[in-house]
Parts: structure tokens; C-alpha cells; sequence
């Protein structure tokens, strides 16, 4: 409800870049990811319509969303890197069910970057600047974490 236009939006504009797409298809086996995801949160809303495409072109991928409420433990197991449990937190789930990998807030280049202005801007300057990044980014860093994270547990056959 929250958001609304800015997660269809999202969606709207998700197509995944179809070299991703082909990494991902070329992952063996069925993957699933669980996202943990607030409607009001700017980074579930910048991280969840991009995934729900990805899974659209990957035949063996698929996509559950919940919310926090009801799976809050999901949030606690995997904190950000300063401790906090936040969303989204995007598990990666093997054909077995066993978690073969974890997106955790935000993609990693985004994160580095968020760490390092935190304590030169001020809170408004930035969200408005994160915002930002993600308009220019276009899911393009969330969607290429995922898919190296389906490779990479694809090599190691899960954790």
C-alpha cells in the first residue's frame, strides 16, 4: 500500500539485463528466494519488483515475499553489517530448502557507499542521495548480487 507507485514503477521498469538472465538460467538446479519486505521500506522498494522480474525470466527461480511481522527471525538471523535487522533481507534457498546465501538491505556497492557518507551527511541528504543511487542503478547491483550469489552457491552445492 505504501509506495505504491514507486514498487510499480519499479516493476514496470525491471527487466533484468538478459546477460543476468542468462547466468542465472545457467545456475543448475531450482532456487527460491525468500524476501523479507516492508511496503514503506526504500530499500524493499528498490530491491523486491527487480527480484520478482529476475524470477519471471528464470524458469528455475521463484520469488516469495513476507512481511516482517510474521517472519521477523528471518531478520534477526542475518543483521546488517553495523547489527541491526532490517529489510529487505533476501535468503537464498537450494532445491533441498537448505539457505545457500543471503542479499542483506541493500546490494554490496550501495552498502559500501551508505557506510562511508553516513557520518558526513546529514539523515535527509542521505536518503536523498541513496534514492538517488537507486534511480540511477535501476536494480541493475541488486539483481547482479543475487545472480552471483545463485553462482556461487551453485559451485559450492550449498552452504
Amino acid at each position: 500500500k505504501a509506495r505504491k507507485n514507486v514498487w510499480r514503477d519499479n516493476y514496470d521498469a525491471g527487466i533484468p539485463d538478459p546477460d543476468l538472465v542468462a547466468r542465472a538460467n545457467a545456475v543448475a538446479g531450482r532456487w527460491r528466494l525468500l524476501a523479507v519486505a516492508e511496503d514503506w521500506c526504500s530499500d524493499s522498494v528498490n530491491t523486491v519488483p527487480f527480484l520478482a522480474r529476475l524470477a519471471e525470466a528464470v524458469p528455475g527461480l521463484e520469488l516469495r515475499i513476507v512481511n516482517s511481522a510474521a517472519d521477523r527471525w528471518v531478520m534477526e538471523a542475518h543483521r546488517t553489517p553495523d547489527g541491526r535487522a532490517a529489510t529487505p533481507i533476501i535468503v537464498l534457498i537450494d532445491e533441498t530448502g537448505r539457505e545457500a546465501g543471503c542479499f542483506i538491505e541493500r546490494p554490496a556497492s550501495l552498502q559500501d557507499w551508505f557506510r562511508e557518507q553516513k557520518p558526513k551527511l546529514d539523515a535527509d541528504e542521505l536518503q536523498k542521495q541513496k534514492m538517488a543511487w537507486y534511480k540511477q542503478d535501476r536494480g541493475r547491483a541488486t539483481v547482479s548480487d543475487v545472480v552471483a550469489l545463485m553462482e556461487s552457491a551453485g559451485v559450492r552445492g550449498g552452504c
